[in-house]
Order: structure tokens, then C-alpha cells, then sequence
């Protein structure tokens, strides 16, 4: 027999594939271990070799994710008719057997509520305003209320899991965690997806980690839960005994044993814990100085409000994300919880707002006078909105409200959104949309535009099928578009 040829056939299959993953092991351990080594051909850094769809108009998003669900009539949907149609029975030709939480199915009368805050007109646009958001008046120029939201979800969790990820049961992957597959991130130092949550002072609304995590994409798209007390990220100070050099040769020890895992089985999320131990080791630097707010002026913490120094209040977390976007963060989440106001509305609604309405208008304030509201998407809202009926008995200043699906309020600006403008009208009672509604898969479509993304492109294969943040739904709301 020809040896040669001898020789050519025991470059099996197995044999070839196997060396092949020896140098995607190498490959990838070295580009985790050294970033530039992929730039070699390229002046741009990592986070740009990521292309989108189109030029985008928002480089990264800020949402304000107000859980619980606020009520839109007291808030930034202006409704004077329900003065006179206050506790007056709800007719059936409004409500047109919608279905409603086991809260009020057994109620006999649904009793219209009016709010009893006052509205006013502010800004240019002459946009009507809550007293309860004497701060978010002074912004009305600059951002887009949204009065025609609506989702099928009427219970807190499949709500928000619906608005997160694009479906109501759990396993997807929410809209950060989409955006940092998509785009990746700007900022080798630190996530592309970073979460805060603060609380009300009647916060009994549980948030799920699942709601910021990658569902089905590789685990390295998962958001970054920040803490409010003690270091922000678990283990970013090393033990005592620990040095940073220590430290430094047990992760090169690690990477080189995980290279040599994945050499022999292939999983790529060896990749992604080598690739987070690496991000660790690089937060251990840069989160320290992302949350070291002594060198901010007085005036700015006072754009805040008092609650700003207090680490995990509302207003202390926005400022740390407006500290995300200068440094490159694609995605930061707020979450404040204690929205859901079943009983004790206008007590529990106005310690809300204290808690919640200057930190996001000064949000907005403070990204526009540094320049980064043109290329920043700041979004405001919850999961719903509440119904117009009362929960159980209208008392003078004491009455609750349940869920209401069918019609909520959001606000968006910067990133590509008009400033200045109403979208969406619903009814007198405020209860169904009669003009432009918009679906949550809508707004998550309109989200990803703004960052130059194709929401019917950005795709992932998962058990046969390709998976998308809007499922087989979703239009671009161009009518608000800058």
C-alpha cells in the first residue's frame, strides 16, 4: 500500500475536528485573554465589529421600569370627564366583557373613580401633566408620552415577563440581553447589561432574576444585577490574603484548564466562563470608579434630589446610570418596585412619585446637557396600567385600582424619539384606546430601531426554530420616530 496514501487516511473525520476545536480552544482563550489580538486588522475596538442593520439613532437604552403597574388617569393620561362620571356604574358597552383579576370578578358594582389630583398644561407642546410629577412637567419638550399601550398579560408576572421578553411564560430572553447579543458592548470593562432595583416604601411585588436573564442565548448575555448595599457585584474585593497579582494567576491557571475542557467537548459556554471570570477580574477596576459619585458637582447631585447619596434609592441609581452611559453600558435597567396600588392609592401613589419623579426627569436633564440624550433611549413605564373602576369601596382620598391591560402610559426620549409630542388617545373613561394603538411587541420593535436593529433580523436558532424579541408580531411606531 502507498504510504502516503496510508497516511492521508488516518486523517479521519474525528481526528480532523478534533484538532480544529485544539485551535478554536486556543483561538478563543487567547481573544478573551487579549481583546486587541481581534483588532489587529482594524482601528475600530471589538464592540463596533458588530454591524446594524442601519445607522442607528441610540447607542444605548435606560429604561426606568416603574413595577407594579402606574395608573395613567392619575398620572399623564388627563381624563376631565371622569369629574362627572365620578362613582357612577361602569357600563357594559366600556367594559364589553373584559376579563378581569379574581380581585374584583366577585365585585357587584364597578364604581368609576375620578383622580383627585389636578392637571395642567406645561412646556411648548402644552402636554397635560399630573401635579404628582412637578419634575417630569419641566421635561415634557424632550420626551414622547405614549398614551396607548396596551398588552393581553393582567397579572404582575406574566406581565412583565410579556413586556420583557416578548412572551408571557418564562424562558426567553429579555430585551437587554437581546440588545448585548446584538450589539454587544461598548466597554470591555464592564457589561453590555447591568440591572438596579430600588423600593417603594409598600413593595410587596416580587422581581425575578429571570427577567434580566439570557433565557436560551449563551449565558454571557445575561444582565449584571448591581446591589444596593456592600460592593455593588458579589466577590469584587478579594479576600483578605488575596492580591490582585494572586488573583491574576489563579484566572490565567483557570482559562487555561477551561481552554482544555473546551478542546475536548466543544460547549460554548466553557467560552462564556472564561470570558466572565476575565470581565470579573476587569470590574474589580472599573466598578469602583463607575459608583465613586464624590467627584460629581453639587449641582448635579441636587439635579437628583436629597436621596441621591443614599446607595439603592431610585434617585442614586439614576445618576450611576447616567454613569453607565458615559462609559459605554449598551443597556441599564431600573427597576423600582411598589406600583401596585390596590388600596391606599393616593398615598401610595405620591410617595411613589417623590421617590421616582425628579431622579428620571433629572435623568433626562443631566444626559442633555452633556450631549448623550441625542444617542441615549431613556424609556419610562410598567407592565400595565390600572383600571378606572374602584377596588372595593370609594372612600374620600382612599381608594385602589386593579389591573388594567388595555390601555397604559409610557414615556420615551432621546435616541431617535420626537420630544415634545402626545401618540395614542383612549376613551373618556380611559379604559380601551380609540386612536394609534401600540402593542408591546410595537414598542420593543420601535426599542430595537432606534439602535439601528431590524427586529424581524435579530434572530437566534433555538430547537429548530429561529426566535426574535417581537415572536411574529411587532411594528416600528415610525409616527414618533425623530
Amino acid at each position: 500500500m502507498n504510504p502516503l496514501r496510508e497516511h492521508a487516511l488516518l486523517m479521519t473525520r474525528r481526528h480532523f475536528f478534533g484538532r480544529a476545536a485544539a485551535g478554536l480552544g486556543t483561538a478563543a482563550l487567547g481573544s478573551l485573554l487579549n481583546p486587541s489580538l481581534l483588532n489587529a486588522a482594524s482601528d475600530a475596538p471589538a464592540s463596533l465589529l458588530r454591524r446594524t442593520h442601519f445607522a442607528p439613532k441610540a447607542k444605548r437604552v435606560i429604561y426606568l421600569f416603574m413595577a407594579g403597574g402606574p395608573a395613567q388617569m392619575e398620572l399623564l393620561d388627563y381624563k376631565p370627564e371622569l369629574q362627572k362620571l365620578h362613582n357612577q356604574e361602569l357600563p357594559d358597552s366600556i367594559r364589553m366583557g373584559q376579563r378581569i383579576t379574581t380581585m374584583t370578578s366577585g365585585q357587584k358594582a364597578f364604581p368609576v373613580v375620578r383622580p383627585i389630583f389636578k392637571f395642567a398644561q406645561h412646556g411648548k407642546c402644552g402636554a397635560w401633566v399630573s401635579e404628582l410629577l412637578p419634575h417630569t412637567s419641566s421635561i415634557v419638550d424632550d420626551i414622547c408620552v405614549i398614551k396607548s399601550v396596551h398588552t393581553e398579560a393582567i397579572n404582575h408576572d406574566p406581565a412583565i415577563t410579556f413586556i420583557q421578553t416578548g412572551f408571557q411564560q418564562p424562558g426567553r430572553p429579555c430585551v437587554g440581553s437581546w440588545l448585548s447579543y446584538g450589539l454587544g458592548s461598548a466597554n470591555e470593562n464592564l457589561p453590555a447589561f447591568i440591572v438596579m432595583i430600588s423600593s417603594g416604601k409598600e413593595s410587596d411585588q416580587p422581581l425575578y432574576t429571570r427577567l434580566w436573564s439570557a433565557g436560551f442565548l449563551p449565558s454571557e448575555y445575561q444582565g449584571v444585577q448591581f446591589r444596593g448595599t456592600g460592593d455593588p457585584v458579589l466577590y469584587l474585593s478579594n479576600p483578605p490574603g488575596i492580591s490582585a497579582a494572586g488573583r491574576r494567576r489563579m484566572l490565567d491557571g483557570i482559562a487555561k484548564l477551561n481552554a482544555r475542557q473546551f478542546q475536548m467537548i466543544g460547549d460554548p459556554e466553557i467560552n462564556t466562563r472564561i470570558s466572565q471570570y476575565e470581565m470579573g477580574f476587569r470590574m474589580q477596576t472599573s466598578v469602583p470608579d463607575l459608583v465613586d459619585i464624590s467627584k460629581e458637582s453639587e449641582a448635579t447631585l441636587n439635579l437628583y434630589g436629597p436621596d441621591v447619596k443614599k446607595p439603592g434609592s431610585f434617585a442614586y441609581n439614576c445618576l450611576i446610570a447616567r454613569r453607565m452611559a458615559e462609559r459605554g453600558v449598551r443597556f441599564t435597567q431600573l427597576y423600582h418596585r411598589g406600583w401596585d396600588q390596590h388600596g391606599g392609592l393616593p398615598r401610595r401613589i405620591r410617595e411613589q412619585c417623590k421617590d421616582t419623579d425628579q431622579p428620571s426627569a433629572a435623568l433626562v436633564k443631566d444626559l442633555k446637557q452633556r450631549g448623550l440624550l441625542d444617542d441615549t433611549l431613556v424609556i419610562w413605564g410598567g407592565e400595565f396600567g390600572r383600571t378606572v373602576y374602584s377596588q372595593g369601596k370609594i372612600e374620600p382620598d382612599n381608594y385602589g385600582r386593579d389591573h388594567h391591560g388595555r390601555c397604559f402610559s409610557i414615556w420615551m426620549a432621546g435616541g431617535g424619539i420626537k420630544g415634545g409630542m402626545s401618540y395614542g388617545q383612549t376613551d373618556d373613561y380611559c379604559y380601551n384606546i380609540v386612536e394609534n394603538p401600540v402593542h408591546i411587541h410595537d414598542q420593543n420593535a420601535t426599542i430595537l430601531h432606534c439602535l439601528g436593529t431590524d427586529h424581524e433580523k435579530l434572530t437566534y436558532r433555538f430547537q429548530g426554530r429561529d426566535f426574535r424579541l417581537t415572536d411574529i408580531h411587532g411594528e416600528v411606531v415610525r409616527a414618533i420616530l425623530a
